[in-house]
């Protein structure tokens, strides 16, 4: 049964994948995107990861594709874009923060960790611990600078997806977003 299970996950995997590269509508490619990670998740709960598994289910395939689906939709992907900048400094100005980023990261990576204590790698002969309590220490000291860095990504993507929103309202000639025509106004009644 489990090797059922296993083939039936591999194929809805490069289903999905495949739909996300060759679906032209983008909310379709996030629907992809979600069975993907769905089937992943069930080939976690195969290897005995339950933690993995559910973060699977509840970061990526709703969270994440749920905010792909907000941002597609926020942005009117059916709109002619432009590549002219606004601005002259603007891509300047990302490619040295960019460059700062990295060398920070790559300066930090063979030190101490943000927790202050050294790697916990390299002791073999360590008692094997249960899922959680070695899933929790690896994150919180091997890898908490890769979930500091999503994060802040993920929150870049919602400011820039809200940014470019606002600017192409403005743009169109209509009000802000949020913003009612007929605020101000009275109801005449």
């Amino acid at each position: 049964m489990q090797a059922v299970i296993f083939y039936l996950c591999a194929v809805a995997i490069i289903v999905g994948a495949f739909g996300v590269i060759l679906s032209h509508n983008p909310v379709h490619s996030a629907l992809f995107l979600l069975l993907t990670l769905v089937s992943v998740a069930v080939l976690f709960l195969q290897l005995d990861a339950q933690l993995v598994a559910a973060i699977q289910v509840v970061v990526y395939a709703s969270a994440i594709v749920v905010l792909f689906v907000f941002v597609i939709t926020l942005l009117g992907v059916d709109k002619h874009e432009t590549f002219d900048e606004p601005s002259v400094f603007q891509r300047p100005v990302a490619i040295v923060g960019g460059a700062l980023l990295l060398v920070q990261v790559v300066a930090i990576a063979g030190h101490h960790w943000a927790t202050g204590a050294h790697s916990t790698r390299g002791a073999l002969g360590v008692p094997r611990q249960g899922n959680v309590e070695t899933l929790a220490k690896s994150l919180f000291t091997d890898f908490v600078w890769a979930f500091e860095i999503t994060a802040v990504l993920l929150v870049i993507a919602v400011v820039g997806g809200v940014a470019l929103a606002r600017r192409s309202g403005q743009r169109a000639g209509g009000p802000p977003p949020g913003e009612r025509a007929d605020a101000g106004h009275g109801s005449g009644s």
